[in-house]
């Protein structure tokens, strides 16, 4: 029973891996299949299905990518201050489910309905499984970095499968069953946390007062259920009209950070000095979300339009490719890369949290000049080479591997107890405002219209793929630079 298993028991589990990780590991998997499954189909179901322009459909990948992870944020406060993470998981996954049917019934017709659903039940879904992944372990406990990685890794074999399957049904064979996949699968991922969910004892359950009566408590709970359902004509309106958008992303940040510092004023200054460090990673990962979200934006349509249906001498689709390497490689490399950074640390020349992030945009840098060079390889009708575009994801991928991973592990290091849930949910406001910028820089390569040729798209695109490889290598040496001031912040948090 739940309540006879303490979190202190949870805790001082033998091994490696505490035994919850495994469900809420499964839990997070089906749910990034859907999640990064919808991302890889975005752009080309605009532009093929609903008849977008290159321009516009990068704007609407970014509004929708922008909310998703806005509304994390959201998320984030509501389980910290009425639902719990439990119940906000759960009903994030219902709403999620509803999304995927919604737009299965009618693709063309009721595509940004069920977006909105989709929009909520993330928010509500996504930083507080996370979250409870920390509270899994002691605050100084070594393991944790290890349980996040392999966290991490059941997010990337769900995108993996997502990233495959979803876009080949759609495109090759039904859109409406690429978008039920959602359903079915998002389904899979709700009974796996009801069953297992008995194993988190005391961790996600109300953070409400144990005193306050239960029918306040169910009134707190209910209006947070109709106020999330009431918000989703006003989030259609919001994602259909991009101006709408620029006006939300230019007030919520803001906002959050006035929040944050009426709650920074319960703390101590040591604390205070950690969250302003767990600000400067926040800042910089907007940056690098802007350029990696490329993925699922013009490097998507780069791959509708301009690589050839071959890797490696074997038939294979451009967009499964751009869906699918990132997770593949992930899933390859991130135990190896995990295993230098311990034989680095033994010989204590393991690089602290702020050089890895700096390396991370090194390596985008990097990345991106690789996609430039496609243009070295296209032939007359601006067609290029898929295994060169492969090898910049490669390269991203270690880039990647650098900064996400401890990210999570590092908003749970570096924040107090009860505003973890904030600062997860600000972890992936970033990514939001990431997601946001990735639409306008998208927008910024596109050329609109149904005159412009191949070859002009590739030349568009992989002129700006090349400003983004020097704008990283600037933030990443940046980075680099001011790591000593970034340490002394962080207090002794590796």
């Amino acid at each position: 029973m739940s309540e006879q298993l303490t979190l202190e028991r949870i805790r001082t589990f033998e091994g490696k891996y505490p035994r919850q990780l495994w469900a809420l590991f499964f839990t997070e998997m089906w749910e990034r299949f859907c999640f990064y499954g919808m991302r890889g189909m975005l752009t080309v179901f605009m532009v093929s299905q609903l008849a977008l322009d290159d321009r516009t459909a990068n704007l609407q990948y970014g509004a929708i990518q922008a909310f998703v992870y806005a509304f994390t944020f959201i998320g984030g406060v509501f389980a910290d201050k009425i639902l719990g993470f439990r119940k906000s998981l759960l009903w994030g996954a219902l709403l999620m489910i509803v999304g995927g049917l919604v737009i299965a019934v009618s693709p063309k017709e009721f595509f940004y309905i069920g977006i909105c659903f989709s929009i909520i039940g993330t928010g509500f879904f996504k930083p507080n499984i996370s979250t409870m992944v920390g509270q899994l372990y002691h605050p100084d406990d070594s393991r944790r970095d290890a349980g996040f990685s392999l966290f991490y890794a059941g997010i990337n074999l769900g995108a993996l499968l997502g990233g495959i399957l979803m876009v080949y049904v759609g495109k090759y064979h039904s859109w409406s069953w690429a978008f039920a996949l959602v359903g079915v699968v998002m389904t899979i991922s709700l009974v796996n946390f009801l069953y297992t969910q008995r194993s988190l004892g005391p961790i996600g359950l109300s953070p409400l007062h144990p005193d306050m009566p239960v029918s306040r408590r169910k009134i707190y709970e209910i209006a947070t259920y109709i106020g999330s359902l009431v918000a989703i004509p006003f989030i259609l309106l919001l994602v259909t009209n991009t101006a709408y958008t620029d006006l939300f992303m230019y007030i919520i940040g803001p906002a959050t950070l006035v929040w944050l510092g009426w709650e920074m004023r319960k703390f101590s200054a040591a604390e205070n000095k950690r969250l302003m460090a767990a600000l400067v990673f926040i800042l910089f990962s907007v940056l690098f979300w802007a350029f990696f979200e490329q993925s699922g934006g013009s490097l998507s349509l780069f791959a509708l339009n301009n690589l050839r249906h071959s890797l490696l001498g074997i038939p294979m689709d451009p967009n499964v490719v751009n869906n699918s390497s990132n997770s593949l490689f992930v899933i390859a490399f991130a135990a190896p890369l995990g295993i230098l950074w311990v034989w680095l640390a033994k010989r204590k020349l393991e690089p602290n949290s702020v050089v890895k992030f700096g390396l991370g945009f090194l390596l985008l840098a990097l990345a991106f000049y690789v996609f430039y060079a496609t243009i070295f390889f296209a032939d007359a009708d601006g067609v290029t080479s898929l295994d060169v575009f492969t090898l910049g994801y490669f390269v991203i991928t270690f880039g990647e591997l650098c900064l996400s991973p401890i990210g999570l592990s590092l908003m749970t290091k570096l924040s107090p107890h009860s505003v973890q849930g904030l600062m997860m949910g600000m972890w992936f406001l970033a990514s939001a405002y990431g997601q946001y910028v990735a639409g306008l820089l998208g927008a910024g390569m596109s050329i609109a219209g149904e005159e412009a040729t191949n070859m002009a798209k590739l030349q568009s695109y992989t002129d700006g793929y090349l400003q983004l490889a020097l704008y990283a290598l600037v933030a990443g040496v940046v980075l680099i630079a001011i790591s000593p001031l970034v340490r002394r912040l962080m207090r002794g948090v590796h």
